[in-house]
């Protein structure tokens, strides 16, 4: 496994899902890992985790989440926290679409500010940010205000690598179709409501829409998160790198 020996990161999101994986998986690659969530009791688990500190937070708070991030002083920020909004345009309240971009795309903007100039400092850092394949890759139905929002995090992203590129500071987008996680599990719930299906239907409509035939997993988006944290991905910045089973070729 490649090595994150001494490292420190900040992982969001990281108490279920994608975020967890994260989180564990650069723990037992060495790195020492402050792994933040809004949910302290479902942090639990990684409490008890070597190489990993919990923090409850709430991402959407700027001034704490932007202290955390300054006092951890992190070599690896991983912005992962997000929420999944259904509905198309008209069906998307203002509430909504102020929770999407806060969440989504101002909380990374938040961290990212914040992590920056430690890492300008040392001549070296790596940020990855978490969009989707929903965004400006493909168009997704009833996705409207996530879309526009993991859109504008393949912006920030690339603006910021454009930025620093020469101050040694590396940052990449990871862009997953459909993952199993706790978020999606709900989603296929609401899906088989919606549509008055079961549940077992409501998961195979998702299946179905995946070249592959299958859902993605968790440890799989960790394991791209690791090789971009790593020396190895040292040639690889401003990138939304693609991890969906095919969905978007």
């Amino acid at each position: 496994m490649p090595s994150l020996s001494n490292k420190s990161a900040f992982v969001t999101a990281a108490a279920q899902g994608i975020g967890q994986a994260i989180a564990m998986c650069y723990a037992r690659s060495g790195a020492n890992v402050t792994a933040v969530d809004i949910n302290g009791d479902a942090l639990g688990k990684l409490a008890e985790t070597p190489n990993i500190t919990v923090l409850q937070l709430d991402v959407t708070d700027d001034a704490k989440l932007a202290k955390a991030v300054t006092d951890t002083a992190p070599e690896l920020l991983v912005n992962v926290a997000g929420v999944v909004h259904n509905g198309n345009i008209l069906e998307c309240s203002a509430d909504d679409w102020d929770l999407a971009m806060n969440l989504n795309v101002r909380s990374m903007y938040v961290a990212c500010q914040a992590a920056l100039p430690g890492m300008v400092e040392r001549k070296k850092g790596c940020i990855i940010n978490m969009s989707s394949v929903a965004s400006s890759l493909r168009a997704v139905p009833v996705r409207f205000a996530y879309s526009v929002s993991k859109a504008a995090v393949l912006g920030l992203t690339k603006s910021i690598a454009a930025d620093f590129v020469k101050d040694g500071i590396r940052i990449n987008a990871i862009c997953p179709g459909t993952v199993r996680s706790p978020s999606w599990e709900q989603r296929a719930r609401d899906l088989a409501q919606r549509e008055n299906i079961s549940e077992q239907e409501a998961v195979q409509r998702f299946v179905e829409r995946q070249p592959m035939g299958r859902i993605g997993e968790a440890d799989e988006v960790a394991a791209l998160a690791l090789y971009l944290a790593t020396d190895a991905a040292q040639y690889v910045t401003g990138q939304a790198l693609c991890i969906d089973g095919g969905w978007s070729m």
